[in-house]
């Protein structure tokens, strides 16, 4: 009989398994044995600064090890983190921490597993090649930037001289960059050479052109042959945890990969699926993007971390981890507020019991989980149990392919940062940008409203100033930008940086 064992193959210390080719066996056999897991999405207050996370990782390890040791069959999907900012000490780490850690964090951390330094590869040989276009004439212009997983302030924007001409580039995190978006998205090889195909390179006397027009794909799909692999690792514990997509929920999607969600989800009776960054960041694409627009499954129960001194320390940004929690609940998604303590936070337990009773939570769950890992929560979830048990069907959720770009991007301000369409700005020169990017669409062939709509934002605020109040915040449109290999659009909101630099530790 086959089953998962067929399609694992080691890979280092951890490894590697054929999420594509065993979905395709599933489909193909379905009297397989398989399980039909639940997906509980773990996000998080907004934090007070884009350095510091708020424990989601933490959380997402100690809550599988606590449900496993109650006779729940649960596993994690996390997302592969950064690099050079996550592991160079820059925000909160990838793979938790004390008792709540992976057995080889530093596998993760340092991208070890391979997909980061493969996605990269494939998306600057890329852009070399359209270099070599511009050389012969088929491109005047390179709209692909490089990547790189160390950032440098000095290439944010830089000129290549061709020798013919000088060509504007940039360079951008790996995880940013659309060739990461298409491993995220797809759930093919098939799916990700034709999205590839798609990307557009950049243009010809102002027309678009684009990859398939010029490279043979296999070039790219065949450095890829090991990164659209999810790399499957465990906790401490020994709890299963897969590690596959990008972070960054601020400038990029945010989210594992569609296929490694689902692969979990055929094996486990419970997937924990981490989000980036906070629930108006990572959570507001697991649900506007995965959901609505590729058909993940929706969460049947959400856990919003915070830390207590985010929550109740700054009077001024209180607003936010009530407003999380109440937005998921209004999805008829039954959200439980998990409260992060950290050394000398004890006493505050029942202080944060009573806010949150105040604030009509439900049952709040409360632990140092670096301290105490899994056992801290495992005695707390009965409450959580009997809801992910008992969870309401699928909501019932409209694509919003079609809807007008602008009027799209309202719609996110109001339901994921409390702005109504009256308190969105517009910067100078988004009239144009938007202009430009709909006539790029045009020409190449693309309508711009049915590309799902990718936020790009500071980490650290919902709004323009989230310390005003509530009447007073507003939302900035500032530029956007087409991917269109991916099916996105970027619009930039808020100030944020795709070279993010590391603090020094």
């Amino acid at each position: 009989m086959t089953g998962i064992e067929e399609f694992t193959s080691q890979y280092g210390l951890v490894k590697k398994i054929d999420a594509f080719g065993y979905l395709d066996y599933l489909k193909s056999n379905p009297d397989a044995p398989r399980k039909y897991g639940k997906v509980v999405l773990v996000t998080a207050d907004t934090p007070l600064k884009a350095s510091r996370g708020e424990g989601k990782t933490t959380t997402t390890i100690a809550l599988i090890d606590a449900l496993n040791a109650r006779g729940i069959d649960a596993a994690a999907v996390l997302r592969q983190p950064s690099m050079g900012i996550t592991a160079a000490g820059s925000k909160g780490g990838a793979s938790g921490g004390g008792k709540a850690s992976l057995t080889h964090p530093e596998l993760i951390d340092w991208g070890l597993t391979g997909e980061m330094a493969a996605i990269a590869a494939a998306q600057n040989l890329l852009v070399s090649f359209a270099e070599k276009a511009v050389d012969e004439g088929r491109l005047d212009t390179i709209l692909v930037p490089r990547v790189s997983e160390v950032p440098s302030r000095s290439l944010r924007q830089i000129t290549v001289d061709s020798g013919k001409n000088n060509v504007a580039e940039r360079v951008v995190l790996t995880p940013t960059c659309e060739m990461m978006q298409i491993v995220v998205l797809s759930r093919s090889m098939d799916e990700i050479g034709e999205r590839v195909s798609a990307m557009i390179a950049g243009t010809k006397d102002g027309k678009p052109v684009t990859f398939g027009e010029f490279i043979d794909l296999w070039r790219i799909t065949g450095m890829l042959a090991d990164a659209v692999k999810p790399a499957l690792t465990e906790t401490l514990n020994g709890s299963p945890v897969y590690v596959h997509g990008g972070p960054f929920a601020n400038v990029s999607l945010g989210i594992p990969t569609l296929v490694s969600v689902e692969m979990a989800c055929a094996l486990h009776d419970v997937v924990i699926v981490e989000a980036g960054y906070g629930a108006d960041a990572g959570a507001q694409k697991w649900l506007d993007i995965a959901c609505r627009e590729y058909g993940a499954q929706w969460p049947s129960a959400a856990v919003v971390v915070t830390r207590a001194s985010t929550w109740r320390d700054d009077p001024a940004l209180s607003w936010r981890y009530p407003f999380h929690v109440q937005r998921l609940e209004s999805y008829d998604i039954p959200t439980f507020p998990l409260i992060n303590l950290w050394e000398g936070e004890d006493d505050q337990i029942e202080a944060l019991k009573a806010t949150a009773a105040e604030q009509e939570f439900r049952e709040p769950i409360l632990g140092n989980l670096f301290r105490d890992g899994g056992e801290a929560l495992a005695p707390q979830l009965d409450g959580f149990i009997d809801a992910l048990t008992n969870a309401p069907n699928a909501a019932q959720f409209h694509s919003r392919k079609g809807m007008e770009l602008v009027e799209n991007v309202k719609w996110i301000a109001k339901s994921a940062y409390g702005v109504p369409e009256e308190r969105i700005l517009l910067k100078d020169g988004f009239a144009e940008s938007l202009v430009s990017a709909r006539e790029l669409c045009k020409q190449a062939g693309i309508n711009l409203d049915d590309l799902a709509v990718v936020a790009v934002k500071s980490p650290a605020t919902m709004t323009d100033d989230d310390s005003k109040p509530e009447e007073e915040r507003t939302v900035t449109l500032k530029k956007v930008e087409v991917h269109a290999g991916a099916g996105v659009v970027h619009v930039n909101l808020t100030t944020s940086l795709t070279t993010p630099m590391p603090k020094i530790v």
